[in-house]
This record gives structure tokens, sequence and C-alpha cells, in this order.
């Protein structure tokens, strides 16, 4: 079985910034993090994306707010943020505080700095198939990993497991634009080792330690494992059981080293894709 590693994506996916890089004359695009409090995910992220930008030359200025923060002074804030003319991107580290109108913050957004694709109007893209959207950064994440492996996927059998805004719903979407044939896995599903054992490629998001193992994969899947877990020993896991599955699947990403690590390469790319509409816009 071969493991799939993000860093050579990364590598990859870095080539393909600089060069779009090289057509903006000179701009340096302009990502805006914000982030509510000090989750320790947030936090992990943050400094991810700040490390991976400051690689690319991009700029990256961080808002953070007290978790204590009332709701009609964040609005006020996040206002600010979006309507600020030097910003290109803007990434929210969500979920809010429960105190914070978050659908407001995402219908407020400007559809065109909505990386990460909170905005209802980018999810109506994803599900249509328009490109001048912004899909999900983790779900474009998987679609990189599976173009960098050269898979052809039409006319294959894609299952996903899990059926999140987040992961598994635009993964699906964006498969189906590719030309497979989707099945989407959830809790409700009956017999998901059958459902999963069916298909050529298999998205892992469920968010449960070793869940799919070698009962769920058939022989020379491919297989694309977005879970993050801690399992009861402490250590950082997937949703798959790659050891489990290491003499059936053709190919598996790694937790951690595999899919995550895509991820902010593909906030740099969405950065550089909004600097360079706004500026064809002007």
């Amino acid at each position: 079985m071969e493991i799939l590693y993000g860093n050579d994506v990364v590598k990859a996916l870095s080539e393909q910034i600089r060069n779009q890089l090289a057509a903006l004359s000179g701009y340096i695009p302009h990502l805006a993090i914000v982030r509510v409090g000090e989750k320790p995910d947030d936090l992990a992220y943050e400094r991810g994306a700040v490390k991976r930008f400051e690689k690319l030359g991009l700029r990256c200025t961080l808002h953070a707010f007290p978790e204590s923060i009332d709701n009609e002074d964040f609005a006020f804030a996040f206002k600010k943020i979006n309507d600020d003319n030097d910003v290109d991107g803007i990434l929210l580290l969500r979920p809010l505080p429960k105190h914070l109108d978050e659908k407001a913050i995402t219908e407020m957004i400007n559809p065109v700095k909505d990386i990460d694709c909170i905005s209802p109007i980018n999810m109506a893209k994803v599900f249509s198939g328009d490109d001048t959207g912004f899909a999900p950064c983790t779900a474009e994440a998987v679609i990189e990993m599976i173009d960098y492996a050269g898979i052809d996927l039409t006319g294959k059998r894609a299952t996903i497991v899990g059926r999140s805004m987040v992961i598994g719903k635009p993964v699906a979407m964006m498969l189906m634009k590719k030309n497979a044939t989707i099945t989407v896995c959830h809790t409700r599903t009956a017999d998901m080792p059958a459902a999963c054992k069916n298909a050529e490629v298999l998205v892992a998001a469920a968010g449960k330690a070793r869940m799919i193992n070698r009962n769920h994969v058939s022989e020379g899947a491919y297989v694309f494992d977005v879970g993050i877990n801690v399992d009861d020993e402490g250590r950082l896991c997937g949703d798959v059981d790659i050891e489990d599955i290491s003499d059936i699947a053709a190919l598996c990403t790694p937790v951690p080293k595999g899919v995550g690590t895509v991820t902010t390469s593909v906030l740099a790319k969405h950065v550089v894709k909004a600097a360079k509409m706004r500026r064809e816009k002007k």
C-alpha cells in the first residue's frame, strides 16, 4: 500500500501558488484571520496558516477577540474587517461562542472574501459546480490529494463517510463533478461496511477513531482519511485503522501528515484566487 503524505501535495501546490502570484504584478494578497477566544484547535490551525503564509510570502493579519465579546461589538468589528479594501480573504475560526450570532456573520461576509466557504452563496456554488466560488479548504484538500495521486474518478464508485457541510457534503458534490458515482454514509446507514466495501475511492470524515477497518475497504481501494481524533492512549489518529488495511488498499493518507497538512495550502491558494478576482473586478 502506498502512503500519500500531505507534504508531497503541498510542494506541488506551492509551485502553483507562486506561479499565480507572478501574474499579480507584485501585489501581495492579504488574509485576515478572525478568532474569538483561545480554543487549542483554533490556535493550532492559526499557527499553521501563519507559518504557511510566511513561507509563501503572503500577508496575514490576526484579529483575536476575547470570548466574552458581545454580539453587537463582534458584528461591528467583523463588518470593519469585511469592508476593508486591503483584505482579500477572511478566515473565521468556527464554531463561534454560542452567544454570538454565527448565522448573521456567515450572511454578512463578502462571498469574494469568503475563502473557507461559510457564506451560503459559496456553498450554493459548490453544490451547483460553479468554480467562481470557494469550497471549504479541508474538503478541497481531499480533491487536491486525489488529483495529485492521478486518480481518474470518471465512472468510479466513491463513498464518503460523514455528511457535514464542512467535509462530507461538499466533497460528495466535488467528486460528482469529476464524474464519480457517489454514496454518502452516516450514522443511520444500514450495513455501513457493505456500503464502504463497494467503493473504489473511500473518504473517511466521520470523526471516530479508527472506525474504518479491513471490513470496510475493498481490494485496491484509494482511502483518504480526514478524521482527527485522539485514541485511548492519547495519540493522534484518523478515522481509518491504517495498519489493518495495509494489505488491502492501494493507497491511504496518514493521520497526522495527511489531508490536514494540505488544508493551509488550499487556504493560501484561495486567498490568491480571491485577490486576482478582486483586482480583475476593479
